[in-house]
């Protein structure tokens, strides 16, 4: 019986630069799938019934400053009137942009991503914590974020960016 070696193929589409260095990271594990994917069709399905952009999904370049900040955020939201800046790939701040933390992106997504994405004056910051069932919502203010709420349990995630969203955590972990 021939047995299967594991192989790791570089793919420079999944690639980010941060802050001028390239940063590969693993593929996610399941469990960041299921969570993305329920986000996901939470946003999209309350972004469509308002008209009020388009919502996406990595990997999809985020270009915030080329060759030294390009990031692929897990979901990210441009509204309407930012649509010039979706060309080839997003050139400019999304209105908001979302990252569901893993052991490995602890850092990355909590401290160096966060500082990015207010540099770049990204109007919205979730951070999703699914060991925690937890998602932080961050919002700009003077150029800098303020943590605008923690959401967990049966609590409505309710934003200025998605004032009227109405998804609950519980329902985005399974709890």
């Amino acid at each position: 019986m021939k047995t299967m070696e594991a192989t790791v193929f570089y793919n420079p589409d999944l690639t980010q630069i941060i802050n001028g260095e390239e940063v590969m990271s693993p593929s996610p594990k399941l469990s960041h799938h299921r969570v993305s994917r329920k986000l996901l069709h939470a946003l999209t399905t309350y972004v469509e019934d308002n008209d009020l952009g388009e919502v996406f999904t990595a990997p999809l370049d985020t270009i915030l400053e080329e060759k030294f900040n390009v990031l692929q955020p897990d979901i990210l939201f441009v509204a309407k009137e930012q649509a010039d800046i979706m060309q080839d790939w997003v050139r400019g701040a999304p209105a908001m942009a979302l990252e569901i933390v893993s052991k490995g992106s602890y850092r990355i997504d909590t401290v160096i991503k966060k500082e990015i994405y207010e540099r770049y004056g990204v109007k919205e910051y979730w951070i999703v914590f699914p060991e925690k069932a937890l998602i932080e919502v961050y919002t700009l203010h003077l150029g800098k974020y303020l943590l605008h709420g923690s959401f967990s349990g049966e609590q409505l995630i309710q934003t200025p960016v998605f004032p009227d969203f109405d998804s609950q955590p519980k329902a985005i972990f399974n709890i």
